[in-house]
């Protein structure tokens, strides 16, 4: 019998995210995409903020009440995150294109390096503004 009279045959399944256990250089890769569509948002936001400027004063008290209101200052601390964690990934991404930190344990701690040095610059330059330091 040929493969031909035997019909198709099963066609073996790409691996997922449902296959892989989660591990944090897996979380790191993709984080690093998400904050660069981030960034992207975040250009779009300067774009506008530049935009209501040149509008005139009522523009612009429009465009700041709506960066000033709770979801304005979410999404501004969210680009926060996305900033600094673009740039400590990104350092990270340079390092690698050296050659080094690629084995298991060093690209491990490097990932957890760049997830605190995240949350650790962002809470740091958000505490500083709201006490009026900035």
């Amino acid at each position: 019998m040929t493969d031909a009279t035997r019909g198709p045959r099963e066609r073996p399944l790409s691996p997922h995210v449902q296959v892989w256990r989660w591990h944090v250089t897996m979380a790191t890769s993709i984080l690093h995409r998400v904050s660069g569509v981030g960034l992207y948002v975040g250009a779009l936001i300067l774009a506008g903020w530049a935009v209501s400027l040149a509008r005139g004063p009522e523009a612009y008290a429009g465009f700041k009440a709506a960066l000033g209101s709770p979801i304005g200052q979410v999404i501004l601390f969210l680009l926060t995150a996305a900033v600094f964690y673009h740039l400590a990934n990104g350092i990270r991404h340079l390092v690698w294109d050296t050659g080094r930190g690629f084995g298991l344990k060093s690209a491990n701690s490097s990932a957890w390096f760049v997830l605190f040095f995240t949350a650790a610059a962002t809470l740091v330059l958000w505490g500083a503004y709201l006490m009026g330091m900035i």
